[in-house]
């Protein structure tokens, strides 16, 4: 322990001697305050070592200090460890090493969600549903999902023995795999939504982003006729900013201003443009986004609404415009750290939360509404800063019932479909499968053999009333009357699996798929009840109205009563 002090106590006089010193007076009194600081912090940490009642996990200290340091600044700039740089390279390679599973915690075990399609898990026999007793004979009993994810993970060509528990096996399944280099597509699926309009999801902005995206955008252009292109960002987190030029540059011309970078440093202040041809610079364009696309994603979106050329349709982005870099540390440890803002084609920094400003209790706010700005895309149109990408058609969001939500939450709607799959051995095509009456049926008895419950607000406000009503003491006087109520409610709450089977079925039907068709299937069955996709449909149909968003008329048309709207 007091070696590893040592070690840090001369890296930190190493680091001060040093430090670039160029008699600027402001640029004096900041090394000095590092200089003093660091002192303060290494004498500090020499002292509790020293001095503390019980032995200090040096590790572990010195991460809670750096943690605790960082969580002054915004979320995005952390602390790297060397156990978690796999994580970290897999944002923008797309690639780990491991079997290639989805997992997810219930009723106490970590369960498999999904193998992903041709994976060491797929192949070896590991199914959605199946239950993780043991890694390599070691109990996963208490650990957490991040625990049991960073075990499966590993360098490609080593073992791996897992001792699985599934429903209708008497005894436990042992499963010998080989750990695989896992590349997930940035683009998992692509294909046409009708006979003229296509369609590609594209789900992280890894270094083969932009390839795919082409790849698929040229296939659909020369295979399939296509005339209209919808492009899926929802859910998309974001990655290379350099991914998200070239995504832009597919359908806008060359020379144009993408997004640029602004920061402290010199050389973090930077331009992109396109520099290529586009692939299609005219073909009708929608971008699906929501709450969940954030950063890249919003650098192409925005680029694109800002060149007027693509209407946005959705829900409001999440509101990333920062930029980070990562840094190697010493220790095979590195620092991801915010360096700057980027802004987009109009001008503006899409920035939603000020982490430069948090309140008594260190939490940043929103942007507030006076400090707001309105830019101008290329044709005018009014956008504005510091709120995210605010799409051209607003949609609502979906909001399910309370039946549908808990027996979704309560892992009811997989557990069928484990069971489902168990019992069938195939199914018709993802875009074609249904959920039958016969299946339904099945589901309900599945259901209420499983005794499900589930509380409704209804029953909340109900029982805060006998509260009330107990503590006021009117109970007695408004028994009957709760009772009544309460039996009404019980009632609607039996004919509820009935009457929300529409959006209960789309739930199941999605789960059924991907135990067959793994997560192509799903996005395949999905596109024909998907009320945003629907939406994008008709936008691009209705051409005028189409023209009109992004020459800037269509405000003014809609505010007329007799204006076209969607």
């Amino acid at each position: 322990m007091k070696k590893l002090t040592q070690r840090i106590i001369s890296l930190f006089i190493l680091l001060i001697t040093v430090a670039p010193f160029t008699g600027i007076k402001a640029q004096q009194s900041q090394e000095f305050e590092i200089s003093k600081n660091l002192d303060i912090f290494v004498t500090l940490y020499k002292e509790l070592n020293t001095n503390y009642v019980d032995d200090i996990n040096a590790s572990e200290l010195m991460q809670t200090g750096i943690d605790a340091m960082l969580d002054d600044l915004d979320p995005y700039t952390v602390y790297i460890p060397e156990a978690e740089i796999e994580d970290y390279r897999f944002m923008t390679t797309g690639e780990y090493g491991g079997i290639g599973s989805l997992i997810h915690q219930q009723n106490g075990k970590v369960v498999i969600s999904e193998p992903y399609e041709n994976s060491p898990a797929q192949k070896a026999g590991l199914r959605a549903g199946d239950r993780i007793l043991k890694v390599n004979d070691k109990t996963t009993d208490g650990k957490s999902v991040d625990e049991v994810s960073s075990i499966l993970k590993g360098q490609p060509g080593t073992p791996l023995k897992l001792e699985i528990e599934r429903s209708g096996n008497d005894k436990p399944l042992i499963f010998n795999i080989t750990r695989e280099k896992i590349v997930l597509d940035a683009v998992p699926y692509y294909g046409m939504l009708n006979d003229q309009i296509g369609y590609i999801k594209l789900t992280s902005f890894t270094q083969t982003a932009s390839a795919e995206v082409k790849k698929a955008l040229l296939s659909l252009k020369q295979n399939s006729g296509m005339k209209g292109l919808v492009l899926d960002l929802r859910d998309n987190g974001g990655g290379l900013l350099t991914e998200a030029v070239n995504i832009v540059n597919l359908f806008v011309n060359k020379g144009e201003l993408v997004v640029s970078t602004k920061g402290k440093q010199m050389d973090k202040n930077k331009t992109y443009r396109t520099t290529l041809d586009p692939v299609d610079a005219n073909i009708p364009l929608v971008v699906m986004v929501n709450g969940a696309t954030a950063s890249a994603s919003e650098i192409v979106s925005g680029a694109l609404q800002d060149l007027d050329r693509a209407v946005i349709v959705g829900r409001n982005t999440y509101g990333k415009g920062l930029v980070q870099n990562i840094f190697p540390l010493t220790y095979n440890t590195q620092v991801k750290i915010t360096v700057a803002k980027y802004y987009i084609p109009s001008g503006r920094c899409i920035q939603a939360i000020d982490y430069a400003h948090k309140d008594g209790n260190g939490i940043a706010g929103h942007i507030p509404d006076s400090l707001i700005t309105a830019y101008k895309t290329q044709h005018g149109r009014i956008v504005y800063d510091g709120k995210g990408i605010a799409p051209d058609i607003d949609l609502d969001t979906t909001r399910f019932s309370a039946i549908a939500y808990n027996l979704f939450a309560k892992y009811l709607i997989f557990d069928f479909a484990t069971k489902f799959a168990s019992e069938n051995s195939q199914i018709s095509p993802a875009a074609k499968f249904e959920i039958t009456d016969d299946i339904y049926n099945d589901f309900k008895k599945f259901v209420s053999q499983k005794g499900f419950e589930f509380t409704t607000v209804a029953d909340k406000n109900l029982a805060d009333l006998k509260t009330s009503a107990e503590a006021e003491g009117c109970w007695e006087d408004i028994k009957p009357d709760f009772d009544d109520l309460k039996a009404k409610i019980d009632k609607h709450k039996a004919e509820d699996i009935d009457n929300n089977r529409n959006e209960i079925s789309q739930l199941l039907k999605l789960e059924i798929v991907s135990r067959y068709y793994y997560q192509k299937g799903r996005i395949e069955s999905s596109l024909n009840i998907d009320k945003d996709v629907l939406q994008s449909i008709k936008v691009i149909n209705d051409q005028p109205t189409y023209t009109a968003i992004l020459d800037g008329s269509y405000v003014k048309q809609a505010r007329q009563p007799s204006g076209k709207k969607i």
